[in-house]
């Protein structure tokens, strides 16, 4: 994997598949995985595979899998911890933003103290509130940085309109949005992300649908075929190529799917292989 990497920020290298973590819950991103030993396995294989760039976030549970990354990876020797605040979940399926200045600061600070660090690697605004001026949610982040508690900051779920406000304020390494095979709205912010050098992370990386079933009119089943990969690593490959500063964060709950997908990276896609995937929607 280590032919795919990208400098966050210009000094944190981080392999370009990443692992994310939304799915080590319970039903509706709440609660405790249905198997907690399973889930610190997947954890620790992930890293041995090559992983080490671990995506999460305090609303996933709430706080259950930062404690799992916690007891599974802790002191996360050249393992990069990227987490996300400003998202609170009431309920199973339930979200909302809340970009106070006072809670994002908690935030930062419960997270330190759940994954055990001193500072986060890559603390990325979960979603911004339309209720709290913009400068105000990136202003206290940016402070944080300044104390040391923070090395790099990311956005979630922007606009390139919003990343240049924020831009203004304090340096963005990271955005992290909707993006894959068959969602690609946020074609404008990857380009935008691609010119000025700002890693990209995929959430939901994966969704071929449609697109993988054996025998279908999609390309997926034949170039599977062609080259012996499967669907998944296949849209994977596909997304690495897509962009030099694409970070996809595939998450599972399977030892065998984990195992997968971080052979996406043996993948290699000819030119027309590329094009026939990217014209499938």
């Amino acid at each position: 994997m280590t032919k795919f990497t990208y400098d966050l920020g210009g000094d944190l290298t981080v392999n370009r598949l990443g692992f994310g973590t939304v799915r080590l819950t319970g039903p509706g991103f709440w609660g405790d995985p249905p198997d907690r030993t399973e889930a610190i396995r997947i954890l620790r294989r992930a890293v041995e595979l090559g992983v080490d760039l671990v995506d999460t976030s305090d609303a996933y549970g709430p706080y259950v899998v930062e404690d799992l990354i916690r007891e599974a990876l802790h002191p996360y020797d050249h393992v990069t911890i990227a987490t996300k605040g400003g998202l609170v979940r009431p309920g199973p399926n339930e979200s909302t933003p809340v970009g106070r200045p006072e809670y994002l600061r908690q935030c930062v600070a419960m997270s330190l103290r759940r994954l055990g660090l001193e500072r986060i690697d890559l603390y990325q605004l979960h979603r911004i509130d339309p209720q709290v001026p913009l400068e105000d949610q990136v202003g206290v982040l940016k402070e944080m940085r300044d104390e040391g508690k923070i090395r790099h900051i990311g956005l979630s779920e922007v606009s390139v309109s919003e990343i240049e406000q924020a831009r203004k304020i304090t340096p963005i390494v990271s955005v992290q949005n909707l993006y894959n095979l068959t969602n690609r709205q946020h074609e404008e912010v990857l380009d935008h992300c691609q010119r000025e050098g700002i890693g990209f992370i995929p959430w939901f990386p994966l969704a071929v649908g449609d697109l993988a079933k054996p025998g279908g009119a999609g390309p997926l089943d034949k170039i599977a075929k062609e080259t012996g990969a499967t669907p998944s690593q296949l849209a994977l490959a596909w997304l690495l190529r897509r962009s030099p500063v694409m970070l996809p964060i595939p998450g599972t709950t399977s030892m065998a799917h984990l195992e997968e997908n971080c052979r996406a990276t043996d993948v290699t896609l000819t030119e027309d292989q590329f094009a026939a995937i990217a014209s499938a929607i």
